[in-house]
């Protein structure tokens, strides 16, 4: 499957994404205050991609990570989110989602399992493309 390029945001979500940061739900509050702030590879908070606002991302993993709270598991919402995962996927973007209950009650559990994809992601390195041999 071929990467399609990351497009500028959607300059019209800035302020909307300044807001979420500025307040972030509790779940949101504890992975970034004490984990992803200091995780020794850069995370991004709120981060605009194309249409959407994504809670944290790693650019050098490609990595999205999202909070995911009751809302999401209602038929609309998980409708959407495979609809938004998907545009994420086809860019070359691994989302991964947490129930907010798991951040909340299984706090270290939650940063091994991100760790561990990050280092994944890092250690992967595409098969080489073939190349059409010379006339």
């Amino acid at each position: 499957m071929q990467m399609q390029k990351i497009r500028k945001h959607n300059k019209s979500l800035t302020t909307l994404a300044k807001t979420l940061r500025r307040n972030m739900t509790i779940e949101e509050n504890l992975l970034w205050n004490k984990y992803l702030k200091s995780y020794p590879i850069k995370f991004y908070r709120q981060r605009i991609i194309d249409k959407y606002i994504v809670d944290f991302y790693c650019s050098k993993a490609r990595l999205v990570v999202e909070l995911d709270g009751s809302g999401h598991f209602s038929k609309k919402g998980i409708e959407s989110d495979e609809i938004r995962d998907k545009l994420l996927s086809e860019r070359g973007l691994t989302v991964c989602r947490i129930n907010n209950i798991d951040v909340r009650k299984n706090f270290d559990d939650v940063c091994t399992y991100i760790d561990e994809i990050v280092k994944e992601r890092l250690s992967y390195t595409p098969p080489p493309q073939k190349r059409s041999p010379s006339p």
